[in-house]
């Protein structure tokens, strides 16, 4: 799955959410996606928060087999910025 279609899956989960803030999916030389409101693109821009993992893993969350917080206890993502940001995306994810 490439970056593109990882963005189309979450566009689908995002937009029909009442989330409001910035997220950025950094998977390094894989690329990114960013969810500003419910906005999802592959675009690299500021956000709120900024979530770093490897795109197998952003793969695996976004298929609903990776949960976002085990993911962070087992330090298969990062995050920098506001971490309420984040919280409140998983529940979107």
């Amino acid at each position: 799955m490439n970056m593109d279609e990882i963005a189309i899956q979450m566009r689908e989960k995002v937009s029909a959410s009442d989330f409001d803030r910035s997220v950025k999916f950094d998977c390094g030389a894989d690329g990114t996606v960013l969810i500003d409101g419910n906005t999802v693109s592959t675009d690299d821009g500021p956000a709120d928060c900024v979530i770093r993992l490897a795109k197998e893993d952003l793969e695996a969350m976004v298929a609903g087999k990776l949960d976002p917080t085990a993911a962070f206890m087992q330090g298969k993502l990062k995050i920098d910025g506001d971490m309420s940001v984040a919280m409140q995306l998983s529940q979107v994810i």
